[in-house]
């Protein structure tokens, strides 16, 4: 006979702009092995609508007064990138388990002192990334992880969305879709570097690269990159060569100027020694193609982006229902390729070791 759950997950958001109020808040308030105990952010008005919105009655401007006063068991961090760290170590330290937004930092040193900091605390660090909970995903994880392709020789991953307003700083370019901005919409965030660190990379590319490291397992060792953004103060379009410590080279391209009203592009292609394995994330679609000429595919999933999957799965985590499905070392290589690719890119396209980023 099955055990009725009683105890439910203590989590508070942290973050109340357009994807906290379009995501995190009504999946939580809809997952019954969660209590939403309180939201946080620096911003009264935003905090104010969100939980007038959604009925939460506590509310705070300060993390830390929120980690001192509440009882809490997991805190979603999606606050502006270049403050991931601060509040996602202050919760790690306080005892919670995380789910940080990706980024999840912006430079290679804060990705893994959070890393550090999660394993002294004996808690768990997930990112962002909805991909990791996709039955593709975890399928092209499995085939590459079991070897029976051989060894990564290239990869290729490419990522082409339509979000140039969001990076152009248009507050009101989407307002109309209330679906997707029930309470708050992005307003300027992706146009200030200091709020956002860069554009595109920080914005897009992180979410393709996070699919790319965690169904190949490769970690960067070298990256060069080349970035542009044309009249924006952020990065539009971004091209990064990158040799992995296995020895196997890759390309990541990405571009935010891409046509409207489709789905875009978002396509990595693993070539081995014994055939080739494509995953396109936006269609939910894989297909395995070995060199004896078999072939299998795999989708349309009916479902390829489980927007709600990453902040339950911290439910699940802090309740011992399921293992970390995103975890905090994919999300710091990730960040390992995102900061030698944004310094390389300053530098004019001169290749920057991970090792260096590391280096006290």
């Amino acid at each position: 006979m099955a055990q009725t759950q009683t105890r439910k997950a203590r989590v508070a958001v942290i973050g109340t702009g357009w994807w906290s109020t379009y995501t995190h808040i009504p999946g939580l308030l809809a997952n019954p092995n969660a209590e939403l105990v309180a939201l946080a952010d620096v911003n009264p008005q935003k905090l104010e609508a969100a939980a007038r919105h959604y009925g939460i009655e506590r509310m705070y401007t300060s993390v830390r007064r929120m980690l001192a006063r509440e009882r809490l068991d997991g805190g979603v961090v999606a606050t502006y990138h270049s403050t991931h760290y601060t509040v996602a170590r202050a919760c790690l330290e306080a005892g919670l388990h995380v789910m940080v937004e990706k980024p999840m930092t912006l430079t290679a040193r804060h990705a893994h002192a959070l890393l550090e900091v999660a394993e002294r605390h004996g808690k768990e660090i997930i990112v962002g990334y909805p991909y990791h909970y996709t039955e593709l995903s975890r399928k092209a994880r499995q085939v590459l992880a079991s070897g029976e392709l051989g060894r990564i020789q290239f990869v290729s991953c490419l990522s082409a969305t339509s979000v140039a307003d969001f990076l152009r700083g248009v507050p009101n370019a989407y307002a109309s879709k209330r679906e997707t901005f029930p309470v708050n919409h992005p307003g300027t965030v992706y146009h200030d570097p200091r709020l956002s660190g860069g554009g595109q990379g920080h914005l897009q590319v992180t979410h393709s690269a996070g699919s790319m490291f965690f169904v190949t397992g490769l970690r960067a060792r070298n990256v060069s990159a080349f970035m542009e953004g044309f009249d924006l103060p952020v990065d539009m379009v971004d091209a990064f060569t990158v040799r992995f410590d296995s020895g196997a080279v890759g390309v990541v391209g990405s571009t935010g100027n891409a046509a409207r009203g489709g789905l875009g592009r978002f396509e990595i292609d693993v070539h081995c020694e014994a055939g080739r394995l494509t995953l396109e994330q936006h269609q939910g679609t894989l297909s395995v193609r070995r060199h004896d000429g078999r072939e299998e595919s795999y989708g349309p999933l009916a479902e390829p982006y489980p927007r709600f999957a990453t902040a339950n799965n911290l439910v699940d985590v802090v309740l011992g229902g399921a293992p970390n499905g995103s975890p905090g070392e994919v999300g710091a290589r990730v960040v390992e390729l995102l900061d030698a690719g944004y310094r390389s890119a300053r530098a004019g396209g001169r290749p920057v070791s991970v090792a260096s980023l590391l280096r006290k």
